[in-house]
């Protein structure tokens, strides 16, 4: 009987790991199924994505005009205000303003800004209800800082209401951030 029991558990044993292997071999598989599967669909993806043309014009005017703008503006109370204007994606600016006057703390001003195609206008709109600003498009690397009603400046030199792209810039007499 002990015989019988010994030979009938080494052979439930054998078809146990015969019927896991079995089962392994299916799921390996099906494994290799999706794999070849998920492959195919990259490479058409891939195919797909290869025409760049599309990237190439954005869809709106203001999406392609941001960057990191420096400027040392006029002041009637100080030597000057260093500015920094980052125009973001998805319109949102931060300006950075800070007098040159010994321990002068910046200061921080974040919003959004609209691009007036027709007039070459970037209008800046801060989330605080404060001073909206004004800037002309001299060109893709140049902000002309504007009164608030959209006019030049008349005070002082015009060309020190500049503002320009920080990738050509060469030396930098502002701060960064």
């Amino acid at each position: 009987m002990q015989i019988f029991k010994r030979q009938l558990k080494q052979n439930l044993t054998l078809i146990g790991f015969s019927i896991i292997l079995a089962a392994n071999q299916a799921i390996a598989a099906t494994d290799l199924v999706a794999q070849e599967s998920y492959l195919k669909a990259r490479i058409k993806s891939h195919e797909q994505n290869t025409d760049h043309t599309v990237h190439m014009e954005p869809v709106e005017k203001s999406l392609e005009f941001h960057g990191i703008f420096y400027g040392f503006l006029p002041c009637k109370d100080c030597n000057g205000i260093k500015s920094t204007l980052s125009l973001k994606q998805k319109n949102n600016y931060l300006l950075v303003t800070q007098p040159a006057k010994e321990s002068s703390k910046e200061n921080y001003e974040k919003g959004k800004y609209t691009w007036d195609e027709e007039n070459n206008i970037v209008v800046l709109t801060p989330r605080n209800a404060s001073i909206i600003h004004k800037y002309l498009i001299k060109d893709e690397e140049t902000l002309i800082l504007l009164n608030s009603d959209g006019t030049k400046m008349t005070e002082g030199n015009p060309d020190s209401y500049t503002m320009r792209r920080s990738d050509t810039v060469k030396a930098r007499e502002v701060h960064i951030h």
